[in-house]
């Protein structure tokens, strides 16, 4: 029997491995975080660039019809302008990511369907 103050080599190579095995999950595990993390960022930033377009319309609308008087035309117009320049700038960021996500994309699985449709299976037509 081992004293107590002698190391025991067998332990220390069973945790050795161990903790590289858990190092190695963890590092795998990474990069499916990081690009969750990204998608999430950019559905985030595609939301405030929606909604701050048609808020800087309306503002700009708000004070048109405060300093020119032209009140309610100034805000019906900015908030149309804010909207298709905000509808414009969030289609225009989105297909960007579309393309840049096609292009990670691994063979054989760019283009194919990544759900959102129902599930049942396809049925062939006669």
């Amino acid at each position: 029997m081992p004293k107590a103050d002698e190391p025991n080599d067998k332990a220390f190579d069973s945790l050795d491995a161990r903790l590289d095995a858990f190092e190695a999950r963890k590092a795998a595990e990474k990069p499916v975080r990081a690009e969750n993390e990204k998608s999430s960022q950019d559905g985030y930033r595609l939301l405030a660039d929606l909604v701050g377009g048609v808020l800087v319309g309306l503002g700009f609308g708000w004070l048109l019809d405060r300093y020119v008087n032209t009140a309610p035309w100034g805000m019906v117009g900015g908030l149309l302008i804010g909207m298709g320049a905000s509808i414009f700038g969030v289609v225009r960021k989105a297909t960007q990511l579309s393309a840049q996500a096609s292009a990670k994309a691994p063979e054989g699985q760019a283009g194919e369907d990544t759900g959102g449709g129902s599930t049942a299976p396809k049925q062939k037509r006669d």
